[in-house]
């Protein structure tokens, strides 16, 4: 076995078989074709996002792609970014572990024309590199990709383990924005926003912007970065723009039209901004900061509400995954629809002991984690709540 922390690489493959490589030697226009003709949208290991999240935030992981082909002419139709279980959860153990810094999604890339196909060559390549177990620990659960996974694994008789299934918002962005929005608030509560609103406007001009092109963005990807630090995120050093790494990666991302952010403003004041991403016909609301000052408004809300009737007049959309963690106080009142998501375990071969032992560490590594994140939010509230 290869020492802890570094992935093995298999030598070239004949066309048809999957490979294992480091993922800036994958083909940047295979790559990006894959993204534009997957089944399963996911902007978050889209070359542009996934190279310089790499590149800046996360330099040491040593990442790697496990690829999928098909035809003679190896045609790229499966891709996923790996990492060794030790960089990920400091396991010294045979596993790979689908990653990406900032990702919230780890759906991989496969073509809806081999989607099957490219999901069993995933798992052989895993298995090709000596790798027991493939986790995946942020897949939608309920969505295309999953069956096509589901339908390969079956294939080689291999039985996934599933922990931490929870349902985060989204957003059905083919209904009307207005019957939408009736119906999920409520008379009373789509009422009392109004009156909000209107108390806004009596405090200056209102105005909500949607930046898409490179400059624009630019300028306003720096806004959101000053109002973050000004907020919750800034006094706990986890903004965008706390660390060297995490800004110079977002100003790079911005560069290759990774985002789209729109503002709420009060004359010349930022209320909210929010960062959005798109593949295919699905967005993807990645990022929220607010004007906590101002907070007797609902910003926050406020921006939500815009962007829900932005979505649904945008023909090109069908869905819009909040990102967000299960049960957030602010989105899941706003968007009603649901994606299952959890951590799918998948042994690289049928009825393998050493395997399951691997999961069982795994998800009880991953359980410490988030027991330990779970404590120190806790304590952090108790403090706020003392001053």
């Amino acid at each position: 076995m290869d020492s802890v922390g570094e992935l093995p690489t298999l030598a070239p493959a004949s066309p048809g078989v999957p490979t294992m490589v480091p993922l800036r030697q994958v083909s940047r226009p295979a790559w990006d074709d894959l993204a534009a003709s997957t089944l399963e949208p996911n902007a978050f290991f889209a070359a542009s996002y996934t190279l310089p999240a790499f590149g800046r935030c996360d330099r040491g992981a040593q990442p790697k792609a496990l690829l999928a082909h098909a035809g003679s002419s190896r045609q790229l139709v499966g891709l996923l970014p790996v990492v060794s279980a030790w960089k990920a959860l400091r396991l010294p153990l045979p596993a790979l572990v689908a990653h990406q810094p900032y990702s919230p999604l780890t759906v991989p890339l496969l073509s809806r024309d081999h989607a099957e196909t490219a999901a069993g060559a995933l798992i052989d390549a895993a298995a090709a590199g000596g790798m027991r177990v493939l986790s995946l620990p942020a897949m939608v659960l309920d969505g295309p990709a999953f069956a096509a996974i589901s339908a390969a694994m079956t294939r080689r008789g291999i039985a996934p383990t599933i922990h931490n299934r929870h349902l985060r918002a989204a957003l059905d962005a083919t209904q009307d924005a207005e019957t939408y929005l009736r119906a999920g608030f409520g008379a009373k509560r789509l009422k009392d926003l109004r009156r909000l609103r209107h108390r806004l406007d009596e405090e200056g001009q209102v105005g909500f912007t949607f930046a898409k092109d490179q400059a624009a963005v630019a300028a306003a990807l720096e806004r959101f970065l000053v109002l973050e630090a000004k907020g919750w995120k800034g006094a706990g050093g986890t903004g965008l723009g706390q660390s060297e790494g995490d800004t110079a990666f977002v100003r790079e991302a911005a560069a290759q039209n990774c985002f789209e952010i729109a503002e709420l403003t009060l004359d010349d004041r930022l209320l909210a901004s929010g960062i959005v991403m798109r593949q295919g016909d699905r967005a993807f609301f990645f990022k929220i900061a607010y004007d906590e000052t101002m907070s007797r408004f609902s910003p926050g809300v406020q921006l939500t509400v815009e962007l829900t009737r932005l979505f649904a007049a945008d023909p090109t959309l069908a869905l819009v995954d909040s990102t967000a963690d299960a049960g957030h106080p602010m989105i899941d009142h706003v968007w009603r629809e649901r994606l299952a998501v959890g951590d799918l375990l998948i042994p690289t071969k049928p009825n393998d002991p050493i395997a399951t032992a691997i999961i069982a560490v795994m998800a009880a590594r991953r359980a410490l984690r988030s027991r330990l994140k779970a404590l120190v939010h806790r304590v952090k509230t108790a403090k706020e709540n003392r001053t």
